[in-house]
């Protein structure tokens, strides 16, 4: 049996992953367990301060799953934008635990430069979503920068609830971002499976930043012709069908 733990990105929680996560659900193999769980600072745990560094992100991330009973490894880590650079984080600190690594339209300092990692018009447009008025007029213009699909405002108005319910402070917004500013790939992959699944229509960060790391660590990287930062929104039967067939190739658990 595997455990496939879900992780966001900036600022999001485990609800973000909307229908993706459904679909995953019913999609894995008998007895496989698909957890989401929060980073510090989001979602479930928004009273709490979010590290400015990704292997404290991680090693809150990886004693939060060892609180739940039923959450076993091996891992299958599965992870969008920030939460990639956490999954990889966890797979250094405790690869005997990790089965392997989905990596979503992520980035690495080191391998990229910075305004592929995060392009200026994106992070004025992220810096204008704190000044936003409303929750909903927030979510709107996040939906704008991180999908191309229509907009779809049921979407938006659910991630409003979200943040009016939850809300990530400012505070732990700029925490995160620099935890993602600072992290640096390692000099080596790390020594487990990896997939990268990437969107070349991606308005947030470059997708030459997931071509940089297939190059560096050697691993198999797949592209969306045209979905947004946020793939498991924009395509999640793309990003299942994907996930699932790389993971069947994976070598058998012992």
């Amino acid at each position: 049996m595997t455990t496939w733990v879900l992780l966001r990105g900036l600022a999001r929680e485990s609800r973000h992953w909307g229908r993706f996560l459904a679909m995953l659900r019913e999609a894995v193999p008998a007895g496989d367990r698909v957890v989401a769980i929060d980073l510090p600072g989001n979602g479930r745990r928004f009273r709490e301060r979010s590290a400015a560094s990704v292997p404290r992100i991680a090693e809150a991330a990886r004693l939060q799953l060892a609180k739940d009973s039923d959450a076993r490894p091996p891992y299958l880590l599965l992870a969008l934008s920030l939460g990639g650079m956490v999954a990889v984080q966890w797979a250094l600190q405790d690869p005997s635990a990790v089965r392997g690594c989905i990596l979503v339209n992520s980035s690495m300092r080191g391998l990229s430069q910075p305004w592929q990692r995060l392009r200026p018009a994106a992070l004025l447009q992220l810096l204008a979503t704190l000044a936003g008025p409303t929750p909903l007029a927030r979510e709107r213009r996040i939906v704008r920068l991180t999908s191309n699909r229509e907009p779809d405002d049921a979407v938006a108005a659910a991630w409003a609830d979200y943040a009016a319910a939850r809300p990530v402070t400012h505070g732990n917004m700029l925490r995160q971002l620099l935890a993602a500013a600072r992290f640096r790939a390692p000099e080596a992959a790390p020594a487990v499976p990896l997939l990268l699944l990437a969107s070349r229509g991606d308005r947030l960060a470059s997708v030459e930043c997931s071509r940089a790391m297939a190059r560096a660590w050697l691993a198999p990287l797949r592209e969306h012709p045209d979905a947004g930062h946020d793939l498991t929104l924009d395509e999640p039967a793309w990003v299942v069908a994907q996930a699932l067939a790389w993971s069947r190739a994976l070598p058998a658990e012992p």
